[in-house]
This record gives structure tokens, sequence and C-alpha cells, in this order.
């Protein structure tokens, strides 16, 4: 039977209910606690521009910071200018983005396919494991997810009769998808568009002057980023940056951020490439529809390689364009693949609304079931290993909610394909639920950091400056804390207050500096752990204790 056969309205009720019910979920990190080393710095850079009113140059932890360029920091600056300085503002914008992304998710898809492919493709795309982490963890690239795909999106209506406003909205959105992680944000964007004329050889349209106008636009709409790097760096050549003076701004931006890092020649490095990186990383952060996924991309090529006049390449050449361009690059982490999720979302939700033959819906019935049920266990093990405090009544009526809805699933829509999907969502909303509810909250207690902070917030009455010396990491305490912070880097032209300050430091410094002689006393101590890496001694509560190392903050009299 047609997929679309079955697609009433009493199902695409239930289709929206499971659709908002996403777009909670996604908000139901909103409060947590920031993560360092990324989002904590991201967000203590923009306190630092929102508090000084300087827009312009970009610091962390007291220097000059040429890292990722200007725009996710103005928009999270200008949420801290309105709502002040807090997790949640921080992280609003971010998915707000993400919300961006499933709206155009949604219009591209729409206009691409029908509203049935278009309602799951914006499910899909919400439910997808590392779009509800980067909701919690807020860096760069929620941002650009929600920027390339709208992009993507004007990109594809600027070919129609009226273009022009189309194509300045397009060129804007990349524009400001270049100021958000460089140049090499054009890639899925450009690959899209490029895709889908080349392969169906619209050679018409491949060299018309729409193409250098909207090149032009871009660098127009970039120009704030070029300036303020110039400022920044350029006219001061002085300042010294990775370790040397002489340093470029725009150079940095258009060459060694990108191609410095892809080639792993750049002042950033990561010591290796995996061609198969992604292929695997995939698997987990696509969850639960990665095996769909690869039967989507599968299916598409098996079915339209041999006539591809017949169908729409935009998804498919902007996806696969980036992932093999990640997958050779030298410098890889698993969140960059996000941002061409919403491209995967509508392959699958395009695959999942054609499937015909009975086989075919039984093996995806076994298979996404089985992958529900992973996902379960793996919550148990969790959980039974990492025994986790914050598990109260409240938190277990939320987490019932989601079991309540699998049972109403499965024996209210006896007769429909797509119950499968339903059962799978339910089984998500569970498990991030129980991360963003119990896991990460308990999990944060030993990101030492942030907890000082809070304990410096709740003790400092007499508001003493506070020295942190985890410099390159300590992001959350300078970012939390609400006494002015300075940095002890161990070199002469440090910047210290006068005594009495607070210091906050590892355990061995601390013992060093009291056998030098200095007198301090010690105040509080705080088992610490790099929680964004966490490894099987550290979860387990028998042998957590082992791993952790002690962090101190002491009065240095």
């Amino acid at each position: 039977m047609l997929m679309q056969e079955v697609f009433s309205d009493k199902k695409t009720k239930w289709l929206y209910l499971f659709i908002g019910l996403a777009v909670l979920l996604n908000f139901s990190g909103l409060f947590i606690t920031l993560m360092g080393p990324d989002a904590a710095l991201y967000a203590s850079v923009a306190k630092t521009m929102a508090n000084t009113n300087n827009f312009s140059d970009l610091f962390a932890q007291g220097r000059d910071w040429l890292d990722k360029p200007h725009f996710p920091f103005w928009v999270t600056a200008a949420f801290f200018k309105i709502f002040g300085v807090h997790t949640w503002s921080y992280k609003l914008p971010g998915i707000l983005f993400v919300l961006l992304a499933a709206l155009y998710t949604y219009k591209l898809a729409k206009d691409l396919y029908n509203e049935q492919i278009a309602l799951w493709a914006v499910l899909i795309l919400l439910t997808s494991q590392h779009i509800i982490i980067n909701s919690m963890d807020v860096r760069a690239e929620p941002y650009l997810t929600g920027l390339i795909v709208a992009s993507v999106y004007h990109f594809y209506k600027s070919l129609r009769k009226t273009w022009v406003l189309h194509l300045v909205l397009a060129s804007l959105f990349a524009a400001c998808a270049v100021m958000t992680k460089g140049v090499f944000a054009l890639i899925p964007i450009g690959g899209a568009v490029a895709g889908e004329l080349l392969i169906k050889k619209n050679w018409r349209m491949v060299f018309n002057f729409r193409w250098l106008a909207a090149l032009i636009l871009i660098l127009i709409f970039i120009l704030p980023e070029l300036v303020t790097l110039y400022m920044q760096f350029d006219l001061h050549p002085e300042k010294t940056v990775f370790g040397h003076t002489q340093v470029s701004g725009i150079r940095f931006f258009f060459w060694d951020s990108q191609f410095g890092r892809f080639f792993n020649t750049g002042p950033i490095k990561k010591s290796s490439g995996d061609p198969t990186f992604f292929l695997h990383t995939i698997l987990w952060a696509y969850l639960p529809w990665s095996l769909l996924l690869y039967a989507a991309v599968f299916q598409f090529f098996r079915k339209n390689f041999s006539r591809p006049s017949s169908a729409e390449w935009y998804c498919t050449s902007g996806a696969l364009l980036t992932f093999l361009v990640f997958s050779i690059s030298k410098f890889q982490l698993p969140f960059y693949i996000t941002i061409v999720f919403p491209f995967f979302s509508i392959l699958c939700a395009a695959y999942i609304c054609s499937i015909r033959q009975e086989k075919s819906l039984k093996l995806i019935r076994v298979i996404q079931l089985a992958v529900c049920a992973i996902m379960m266990i793996l919550i148990l093990v969790l959980h039974y290993f990492f025994r986790p405090e914050g598990l109260t009544p409240a938190i277990g009526l939320l987490l019932i909610i989601p079991v309540i809805l699998f049972t109403v699933v499965s024996f209210g829509h006896k007769n429909d394909w797509f119950k499968v999907f339903y059962q799978v969502c339910s089984a998500v909303f569970f498990v991030n639920l129980y991360f963003n509810l119990v896991y990460y909250p308990q999990l944060l207690k030993y990101q030492a950091d942030s907890e000082a902070a809070f304990w410096i917030n709740a003790n400092n009455k007499k508001n003493l400056p506070v020295v942190q010396t985890r410099i390159g990491f300590g992001y959350p305490l300078d970012f939390y804390t609400e006494a002015p912070v300075y940095f002890y880097r161990g070199m002469a032209n440090d910047v210290l207050p006068p005594k009495p300050y607070l210091l906050y430091a590892e355990k061995d410094f601390i013992d060093q500096l009291a056998a030098s002689g200095a007198k301090i006393e010690r105040l509080k101590t705080f088992g610490s752990f790099r929680i964004t890496m966490v490894k099987g001694k550290f979860l387990n509560q028998h042998t957590r204790k082992a791993a952790l190392i002690t962090n101190e903050v002491v009065l240095v009299k």
C-alpha cells in the first residue's frame, strides 16, 4: 500500500503532536549548566562583549581571541543585553536557530516533495540525537544548521522568475553562516545548488549572472566581520597571537582557520584525521534514524542514478559533498556533521513515505524497534553504574509520560505503518528527558570550574577578586563568577589584584604555593573530571573517586 493513502487528518494531528513534543524536548536542556570548554568559552566571550559594550573585539580569559568569527557572539551578546547574563539567555538563541532549521527544512521539503514528507522531515530532524545535544550544549552548530538550510531554500527559490529577494536573503543567510564558522560553511550551500544544476545539466542556470551577484552580496554582507578583524588584529601587528606577532585576522579568517584546519597546517591543529570518522559518528549522532539514513541514501542512488533528471539533488549533493570534505579533513569533531542533518532528514522522510513492499516494512519495524530497545537498555545500564541523585518524584512523573505515549501509540495505531516511528520518537523523548533532567545535572557536579563559581558567588561576602590558573579550560568559572576574575599564567606581565583575593587552582599548584611560604587559607575542595570526555572508570560510582582530580579555592592573604 502507498504511504500517502494512510496519511489521514487524524494521523496528521498525531504528527503535529509529536513535532510539538520534540520542540519542547529541545528546550528541556535550557537551564542546564554550561559545559566547558567550548560552550562556556563562547558564553564568556559574549559576556565580555556585552559587559564592555565592545562588539568589535573578541576576548577570552583577558586576552585577544582569534578563533571563531563574530556572528554567534553578536547574537548572544544581544540576548545578554536584553535578558541579562544567564545560562538560559546564552542557550535560547541557539535553540531558536535549531527551530529556524526545522522551519526551513519544512519549507524546502514541502517544495521539493509534499507536506507529508515535510512534516516527517521536521520530526526526524528534531528527534535526531545530536540536534538535541546541540540544543543543550550550544556551540556554533545550531546557528550554522539553521543558516545553511535557510540559504539553500532561498537559493532554490531564486531559480524561479521572482528571484531578486530570494537571492538577497540566500546571500544574507550564507554570509551569516560564513561569519559563524568561516568560508567552509559555503560547502553545503554551494554543493546543494551546484549539484542540482550540474547533475541535471542546467547549463543556462549554471552560467547565470546571478551567482556573481550572490558572491558580491555575500562579500558585502561579511564586511562587518572583515572590518572587526582588521581593527582588532591587522591594525595591531604588535599583538601576540598563537605565540607570534604580525598576525593578520583577515588572513586567518579566509585561510588559516579553514584550510589550515583542513590540512592540519594552521595554528590550531589536531593529530590526524580518519576517513571513516563521520561514517561511524553518524551511527550514534543521528540516532534513532542513522540506519534508515544509510538505506535512504542507497535507495536514492539505486532509483535515480540512471535517470537523474527525475529527482531533486539539493539534499544529496549538499550532504554528501560536506560529508566527503569533512571525511578527508585532518581536523574532525563529531558535531561538525550536524549542519547537514536537515538534508539527511528530508532524504529519510522521502524514503519512509515511499516504501511499498511489505517485506521492507517488516524489516524496518524490526530494526527501528531494536534501535529503540538498545537506547533504552543503554539508559538502564548507565543509570545502574552512574547512580545519579537527581531522580526526584517530579522528574519520575515526567519520564512516565513518554512511556504512556509509547503504550498509547502501540495499542491505538494497529493498522498504521508509521506507528513504529511514533514508538521510536517516544523512546527518544524518554532517553533525552533522562539525559537532560537526570544525567547531565548530576554529571555537571563534577565540572569543578562551575561548581567553584557557584560556591564563590554564595560565600564571597566581601566580593573579593578571583584569580584562576586553569588557562584554556576554566571558562565556566570565568562565565559564572560574579566577582572580577583575573588569570594567572605564571608570566611576568600577569595582571593580578592586590591581596587578599581568592585563588582557584589544581591542588598540586596550591600545595606548591603553600610550600613556598605563601599565606593561604584553604576554603573549599572540588572533585573534578573533564566531563565532555567521560570514561568507564568515572561513570562507575565505585571507581569514580579514583578518576577525579582535586581543585581548590583558597584565600591568599
